[in-house]
């Protein structure tokens, strides 16, 4: 057994300080600011894009939040509206709509000749389609409620035309008109005639928040009401289903079902649900519940069960990692004293982790609040003007959603409908961030710390 010899350099070790910066760490000090850049970069970009995307729907649907309107007397002719002269309901229901826009168009050229108005080359029909064809539904919707009216002059406060509306939101202008059959430059110079003498104002539309859809004719009158109703119907039927049935097979799942190869192929499945496409939960609903149950078309309860069905995933998910959150010296803390599993489990183990569950049960619904792919498969496309009832009945009447309404909107042809469209996106955007502001206050509230 032989020492081994190594040859020993000859030349001086070098000397190293932590004072210096040498070439090695000047090198890692400058790839660690390359990636502080592209992270600081990426998130400006972000930040960058989104300001893009909400000053566009921004821009798009504040129009829809302002309406024009045409205020003049209208003289209810009772020789029209009431031949008989007993103001019969019944009789008054007779009479159509059509009666109602020649009044109305008697009206207006009366107030234009009244208040000297002259505009060269307007025509007859400048003058009748000035006015929105849902006034004269309107205005015999208010003789039917009130039929002494009859035979009366009142101040009847009525839609413009889509067009009208557009040239003062700036969406129509002079050389726009005269390319357009549906308007006239003519009929812009009478709005502007009637706007100077008072009789025409844009104002704040509380309507769209309230009102039904509307034809393809009739964009002024569109609302979200219905749309909001049975998105509500939906989240009603969906934190009655979802909520218990998640969180409950959550906690069977995490404290007390066996760790054996029947559970573990039910966590990867739920798994893989959480990550299965929402239309294909559109077919299944639609099957399930409306080939095989029978269930009506467009009612908000088919859509819930549905989105109940999409939502479960993610709220056992989010339960999961909720209780997993919770430290295991809390069970055996509870354990030691001599509480029994269960009382471990909802005494101790829930209440902390009630925080992480909230948020993402309520993460889990806005999600279902957005969804539009399964609930175009159970037909929620469909035009609706009668708002539902109040539940329970009302969850099987014909509704819309607020999504779905989106999607309606932009198929149309008339610009002042993707107006709406941008507007109904808006209303969604503040459903969102308030049930993101309730997780974040139940999360607070609930919040406890170990």
């Amino acid at each position: 057994m032989t020492d081994a010899t190594f040859p020993v350099s000859s030349a001086p070790a070098a000397k190293s300080s932590l004072l210096v910066v040498d070439a090695r760490t000047r090198k890692r000090n400058a790839a660690e600011a390359r990636f502080r850049a592209y992270g600081l970069g990426a998130i400006l970009i972000s930040v960058a894009l989104l300001v893009i995307l909400m000053f566009t729907i921004f821009r798009d649907g504040t129009g829809a939040f302002r309406q024009t309107y045409l205020e003049i007397p209208v003289t209810l002719d009772a020789a029209q509206l009431d031949k008989v002269g007993n103001r019969d309901p019944e009789d008054l229901k007779k009479v159509l709509t059509t009666s109602y826009g020649k009044i109305l168009e008697n009206s207006l050229q009366q107030a234009i000749t009244s208040n000297g108005i002259n505009v060269e080359g307007l025509s007859g029909p400048d003058v009748a389609n000035l006015i929105s064809k849902e006034a004269s539904a309107q205005l015999r919707n208010r003789v039917l409620a009130n039929p002494d009216l009859v035979g009366q002059t009142v101040d009847a406060r009525v839609l413009t035309n889509g067009r009208v509306d557009g040239y003062y939101k700036g969406r129509v202008t002079m050389e726009t008109a005269a390319r357009d059959s549906n308007t006239s430059p003519a009929q812009l110079q009478l709005a502007d005639a009637l706007k100077e003498k008072g009789l025409i104002a844009t104002e704040w539309n509380w309507s769209f928040l309230t009102m039904p859809d509307a034809s393809d004719q009739r964009p002024e009158a569109a609302g979200v009401g219905i749309a909001i109703l049975g998105s509500l119907y939906m989240m009603l039927v969906v934190l009655v289903l979802a909520v218990p049935i998640g969180v409950a097979a959550s906690i069977y799942l995490e404290e007390f079902a066996p760790k054996n190869r029947l559970t573990d192929i039910i966590e990867v499945n739920i798994s893989n649900l959480a990550a299965v496409p929402s239309i294909v939960f559109g077919i299944l609903g639609l099957a399930a519940f409306i080939n095989v149950a029978g269930l009506p078309q467009s009612a908000p309860i088919v859509g819930g069960l549905v989105l109940t069905l999409m939502t479960l995933p993610t709220i056992i998910i989010a339960t999961r990692a909720a209780l997993k959150a919770v430290p295991p010296s809390i069970r055996d803390a509870a354990l030691g004293v001599g509480a029994s599993k269960m009382q471990s489990v909802f005494h101790h183990v829930l209440p902390l982790a009630m925080p992480g569950i909230l948020t993402g049960t309520i993460i889990g619904l806005a999600q279902a609040l957005g969804e539009t792919a399964p609930l175009l498969l159970i037909g929620m496309v469909a035009f609706v003007r009668n708002f539902p009832g109040a539940p329970p009945e009302g969850l099987m009447d014909p509704a819309s959603a607020l999504p779905v309404q989106v999607y309606n909107w932009t198929q149309r042809a008339d610009p002042a409908f993707f107006e709406r469209a941008s507007g109904a996106i808006i209303v969604l955007l503040v459903f969102l961030l308030c049930m993101n502001l309730f997780a974040i206050f139940l999360r607070r509230k609930f919040e406890r710390r170990w």
